[in-house]
């Protein structure tokens, strides 16, 4: 059994579509994060940079004590290895998963993140800075679509490297990219939205962004002014 600390952010959302696909037993929990709950002390236990995705493995492959595990790049290859399915067994297989699932977590998913704060959350529209994370956001668009252009999925097959970048395409319309201008990347998309487990983790799933546009100062404050006082 997996204890899946959740909230439905792009991170939040790869692992819920590992659990649809894998069918992998769980338990989901939910951890406001707009309310303040990644800093109660029982979740710093488990996420000690108190952000979701977490997990406790209650049933480890070496038969000892619970695993907990934070940061979703290191939890996809985790379960990955657990169930021995969504990346190849071997070395060049592994290795292409690999850069790109350490691809997402370094470059899309940041990138992409801060374009989302400067434009959605941002008390302030600081010109510069939304020119600057629009623009990488393109870049990293079009890196993804010139690799899709020859294959179906990321590497090979469908592995942990689609389910990390998907759910940080997701809200390409907030992130101004028109998936119209990456061929290749729209039709990748639009064959993963369309699968069952896709369909199941984004279901009650709100839509990127609503209502992110009036969040109150206290949600803010929460949200994106904590210091290192807040996870001691």
């Amino acid at each position: 059994m997996i204890d899946l600390y959740y909230w439905g952010t792009p991170n939040g959302l790869k692992l819920r579509l590992f659990m649809e696909e894998s069918g992998l037993p769980h338990r989901t929990i939910p951890v406001d994060i707009g309310a303040g709950a990644q800093f109660e002390p029982e979740f710093l236990k488990v996420s000690p940079n108190n952000k979701i995705p977490a997990l406790v493995d209650l049933d480890p492959a070496d038969g000892g004590a619970p695993i907990s595990l934070f940061e979703s790049g290191a939890m996809l290859l985790y379960l990955a290895e657990k169930t021995g399915r969504f990346i190849p067994a071997g070395v060049r297989g592994r290795a292409e998963v690999l850069q790109w699932l350490f691809w997402q977590v370094g470059g899309l998913g940041p990138m992409a993140g801060q374009n989302g704060h400067f434009t959605v959350y941002a008390p302030e529209k600081v010109p510069y800075a939304i020119e600057r994370y629009l623009k990488e956001t393109n870049r990293l668009y079009g890196v993804l679509d010139k690799r899709l252009a020859d294959r179906e999925f990321i590497a090979g097959e469908y592995s942990i490297a689609d389910m990390a970048c998907y759910p940080w395409i997701v809200p390409h319309e907030p992130h101004g990219q028109n998936l119209d201008d990456f061929p290749s990347l729209k039709r990748w998309f639009e064959t993963i939205k369309a699968r069952p487990a896709t369909i199941r983790a984004y279901e009650g799933v709100a839509p990127p962004y609503a209502g992110r546009n009036n969040i109150s100062e206290e949600e803010r404050r929460i949200l994106f002014g904590q210091t290192a006082a807040n996870v001691k």
